[in-house]
Formats: structure tokens, C-alpha cells, sequence
């Protein structure tokens, strides 16, 4: 058990509409056994990716946990969960710092130094930095470089991806965390997450596109030669196709969720005009019929507006000519029927599902091979990341891959966070 113990990740995902925890373990392989997982609805503890019922979300994480615990026969006691939500934004930034000897070899401390420099940072009242990512550096205005660590010069330039969010936000997740009697080994950001879980690296290379289309939200993440470049939140997500099923069919909310799951298609042009299905009435009511195809409408007008704002993302990001691995749709919303295609027709751009198979062994993966679990699938290999590069006992903190950041290191977030809430939450329950 102690082996097993050292090695463990567990990765929860507190979404919109569920709340997941899935245990893994890394095998000799270098791939991930998925050893346990739970799922519970949220039942209205999250709205759009922020806790907004303490005691209902701490009820769905325990359950969750209780039920990948047993399946995994394991003691769980600290958790790798992910942040998301319409209050995330991004910025880019360059920083500069001088050195004193430009004769001697640029040191981590001051590639640290600098992004450091990047917390520093005036952002809007009841925001706080949560990631600094390194995008680039120059050295005595020579541009482009990747990792300038051991050249020698004076001036030390970086540009950097920096992303903000409530510290509110950031707050209740702990406190639901540590009222459900487990500690957070680290927060990521679940787009990055995700990323970890469905995109390969020659993707990562190429540039691509992630869309992680949650239930309240939809998640953007852009990389570019294995660095995140752009970062966005879309304040939609499948709750709101639910909803204008709902009241375009004028049919009970879920009967919409089911309609949409079982018979939903992205693109109207590709169904038949005669398909029919029958909705049971209310209370001995006669039964309702709803054309497939008009229900296509309705769900294709929904996800072109989301994906008209994905490229709305993409232009702002000044890559749209560089993404020769085009999008990865992922996530419960990703599920839809023809929903690659409408991404190509909008974006123009290569689409395909991600599943979180990629970098799995054995286990549980039949249970976790669907889009809905890439983000918990993803914070496992994130946390299994963190120990295999600083070691198993060292649990409070995480050095972010290459493939995900960009960077050497993305900082300790989590002492950052247990600065903001030493004021309401004891720093001890998080050691």
C-alpha cells in the first residue's frame, strides 16, 4: 500500500454539471493505469465553472471520492483539481530585467527572477495571477529564444502568457476542498489540463487548437511549437443548448438534456426531414413529437455561435496561419453528432474529437475513454508529471511540462494561494 501511496495521483474535476475524480498510477511504461472513478452531479453546486454552492458541491466531491476510493482501494487524501470558469482571462506581457556581469551565463535564478517579475503585475480589483507561462526570450535584443539559460548577456528580455481570476473563485474551491477533509496538492488551470489528456505532441508542435466545450463553459487554449499562446473563456456551453432546445421544442428541461444526448446533431442539412420522435406527455397529456431536424436547428445555431467565437479567438491570437494541427474538440459538449464538421465550415481549420486514451494502460480506461473526462484525465497525468520531475514527497509543488506551458516552471501557485486565504483558511490544512 505504501508503494502504491507514493505514487498515486487522484484528479477532480469540479464542473458545471458533474463533479469527477479519477485515480491513476503510473506503470513501468510510462503510461497511466486508471485504478478508480466517481461521478456525481453537480445538482446546481457550480454555475459556469464557479462554486456557487459550497455545501452542495462538498457533498458531490465526497461522493465522487468516496466512489473512486472504493473502486480504487485506496486511502485518498489529497486531490489535483482545476480551475475554470468566465472569470479567467489572459494577457501578454514582456518583462525586462539587466544583469550586472553580462560576461557570466544567464542562471535559472534569473529566467526566475523575471518571471517573478510578472506577479507583479496591476490587475483588476479581486483578480490575482494565477499562471505566468514564458512565451519567448531575447538576449541583447536577440529575438526568438526558446531557453536562453547559459548564454551570457546584459539585457534579459521575456515575453510572457499571464492568466488572472477571481481569487474568490480560487477561494471556495478550497474551502469545499478542505470541508470535504482532503488537501489540494495544485490548482491548473483545465484547459491545460485537458491538453495534457487529448492533444499529441506533434500536434502541440504544429499548433493546434484545443476547444474543451464544458457544461457552462467552453474553454479555448492555443499552442504553437509546444507552447501555450492564447488562452480564452466562452461564458456557453452545453447547459445553454439544453435550455434553447428547451424552449424551442417548448418541452421539459430533461426532456431537452435527453433529446439533445440521444438524438442532437450539429448539422441540420445532415438529417432527413421525416424523422420523428415522441416526447410523453405531462400528466396523461398527449405525447409531444418534435422533428429531428428542426432540433438540429436549434442546436446548430447554438454551436456555430460558439464556434464563431472560438475564431473570434483565434484572429486575436495572431495564429491563424500557423496551426497545421487544427482543432481537438473535447469535453461532454464535444459529444454531438457532426460537430467537427461545423467546426471546419466555420473556422476553416482541420477538426477531430479528443479522446483522454492517448496516454493510457490498463484499468478502468473503457470508463474514461469518453470526452467528458478529459480535463480529470488530464489533471491525473499533470500530477504524475509533478512527481516523477520533483519527486513524490515533494506534494505541495508542480513544475508544468514543456508541452503544456512553455516554461521550466510555472511557479508555486499553491503558496501563492495559501498567502490570499491565510486570512480565512489554516495554512496548516494544506501542508
Amino acid at each position: 500500500m505504501e508503494e502504491i501511496k507514493e505514487k498515486i495521483v487522484v484528479g477532480l474535476d469540479i464542473g458545471t454539471t458533474k463533479v469527477c475524480a479519477i485515480v491513476g498510477r503510473a506503470n513501468q511504461y510510462g503510461k497511466v493505469d486508471i485504478l478508480g472513478m466517481g461521478k456525481v452531479a453537480s445538482h446546481g453546486g457550480v454555475t459556469r465553472g464557479v462554486v456557487s454552492n459550497i455545501d452542495k458541491t462538498v457533498a458531490a466531491i465526497q461522493q465522487a471520492v468516496k466512489d473512486a476510493a472504493e473502486k480504487a482501494n485506496v486511502d485518498i487524501k489529497s486531490v489535483q483539481v482545476g480551475i475554470a470558469g468566465a472569470h479567467i482571462n489572459s494577457l501578454q506581457h514582456r518583462g525586462m530585467i539587466i544583469r550586472n556581469d553580462g560576461e557570466s551565463e544567464i542562471s535559472l535564478e534569473d529566467l526566475k527572477k523575471l518571471e517573478n517579475d510578472m506577479f507583479k503585475l496591476a490587475v483588476k480589483p479581486g483578480d490575482r495571477i494565477i499562471h505566468v507561462l514564458p512565451q519567448d526570450y531575447s538576449v541583447d535584443d536577440e529575438p526568438g529564444i526558446v531557453d536562453p539559460a547559459g548564454m551570457s548577456g546584459v539585457k534579459l528580455e521575456g515575453n510572457f502568457h499571464i492568466i488572472t481570476g477571481q481569487i474568490t473563485a480560487a477561494k471556495n474551491i478550497y474551502k469545499c476542498v478542505e470541508k470535504s477533509t482532503l488537501r489540494v496538492s495544485d490548482l491548473t488551470l483545465e484547459p491545460l489540463a485537458s491538453a495534457e489528456a487529448v492533444l499529441s505532441q506533434e500536434e502541440l508542435e504544429a499548433g493546434v487548437v484545443l476547444v474543451d466545450i464544458g457544461g457552462g463553459t467552453t474553454d479555448v487554449a492555443i499552442f504553437h511549437e509546444n507552447i501555450i499562446r492564447h488562452t480564452a473563456v466562452i461564458p456557453y456551453g452545453g447547459n445553454i443548448i439544453t435550455e434553447d432546445i428547451k424552449e424551442g421544442c417548448n418541452v421539459m428541461k430533461a426532456h431537452a438534456e435527453l433529446l439533445k444526448i440521444k438524438f442532437g446533431s450539429a448539422l441540420a442539412g445532415e438529417l432527413s426531414d421525416n424523422e420523428i420522435v415522441s416526447i410523453p406527455g405531462i400528466r396523461g397529456r398527449e405525447p409531444k413529437e418534435i422533428s429531428i431536424k428542426n432540433l438540429a436547428r436549434i442546436i446548430q445555431a447554438r454551436i456555430e455561435e460558439i464556434m464563431e467565437l472560438v475564431y473570434y479567438e483565434i484572429k486575436a491570437s495572431n495564429m491563424e496561419k500557423k496551426l497545421a494541427g487544427g482543432i481537438v474538440i473535447t469535453g461532454g459538449g464535444s459529444q454531438l453528432k457532426h460537430i467537427a464538421q461545423l467546426a471546419e465550415f466555420v473556422t476553416g481549420l482541420d477538426a477531430r474529437i479528443g479522446y483522454p486514451t492517448e496516454h493510457l494502460a490498463k484499468g478502468m480506461v473503457e470508463e474514461v475513454k469518453s470526452p467528458i473526462y478529459a480535463t480529470s484525465v488530464g489533471l491525473v497525468l499533470r500530477g504524475l508529471s509533478g512527481h516523477r520531475k520533483s519527486g513524490a514527497e515533494q506534494e505541495n509543488t508542480f513544475e508544468y511540462s514543456g508541452s503544456a506551458s512553455g516554461g521550466k516552471k510555472s511557479g508555486a501557485l499553491l503558496d501563492r494561494i495559501k498567502d490570499w486565504l491565510k486570512d480565512e483558511v489554516d495554512v496548516q490544512d494544506f501542508k
